[in-house]
C-alpha cells in the first residue's frame, strides 16, 4: 500500500484530522513518515493499528490503556481491561434497568393508572383461550415477541404481575426452539 495523507486517512476510518493530530501527539498513532513539505503520511502498518484502535475505542477502552495494550507494556492487559469493561458495562445497563422501571412507573402514574393491574395473567390467559390459542399457540407468540422485541416482552410479562422467577422461565422457554412438555402461560 502506498502512504496516505492525514486527511485521507482520517476521512478512511471516519475520523477528523484533529483526531489524528491529537493520536499523533500522545504517541498512540504516528505516521509512517513525514514528507519534506510537512505532511503526514500514513502506510499499511499504521492502517492496522488504527484498525485496533477504532475496536478498542468501540468497546470503550480508554486511550491510555489502548496505548499500553498495543505497546505491549503488559501481556495481560488486554483481558484486565476488557474485564474491567464489561464491569462497568454491567453496571451502566443495571443503571438503566433501574431508570426503565422509574420511567415506567412515572408513566403509569402520569396516565392515572392507579397502580392496578388492567389484566392479570390469569384473564390474559383465559382471554386467549376464548380466542382459540392453545398453548402450542401462546407459546409460539412468545417466542415471536422474545425474538422480535425482548425488552418490550419484558415490560409486558411485568406489567401482568409475574415475578423475575417466572419472567426469566417463560423467556428461556421462548428462546427454545422445541416446545416445552408441559403448557405455560
Amino acid at each position: 500500500m502506498r502512504t496516505i495523507t492525514v486527511t485521507a486517512f482520517a476521512r478512511k476510518f471516519g475520523l477528523s484530522r484533529t483526531t489524528l493530530l491529537y493520536y499523533d501527539r500522545i504517541g498512540l498513532l504516528k505516521p509512517a513518515e513525514v514528507s519534506t513539505s510537512g505532511y503526514r503520511l500514513y502506510g499499511q502498518r499504521e492502517v492496522e493499528r488504527m484498525s485496533r484502535i477504532a475496536a478498542f475505542r468501540e468497546a470503550g477502552i480508554p486511550l491510555k490503556s489502548i496505548q499500553a495494550i498495543l505497546d505491549g507494556e503488559d501481556p495481560g492487559l488486554l483481558e484486565l481491561a476488557l474485564e474491567q469493561r464489561l464491569a462497568s458495562l454491567n453496571r451502566e445497563i443495571a443503571q438503566l434497568r433501574s431508570q426503565q422501571a422509574l420511567v415506567i412507573e412515572l408513566l403509569q402514574r402520569k396516565s392515572g393508572d392507579s397502580g392496578e393491574r388492567q389484566v392479570d395473567v390469569q384473564q390474559w390467559v383465559a382471554m386467549l383461550e376464548e380466542a382459540g390459542v392453545d398453548a402450542a399457540g401462546r407459546l409460539r407468540w412468545h417466542q415471536a415477541f422474545e425474538r422480535d422485541a425482548p425488552e418490550a416482552h419484558q415490560t409486558f410479562l411485568q406489567s401482568l404481575g409475574l415475578d423475575e422467577a417466572e419472567i426469566s422461565e417463560i423467556r428461556q422457554r421462548s428462546r427454545q426452539k422445541e416446545p416445552p412438555a408441559a403448557p405455560h402461560r
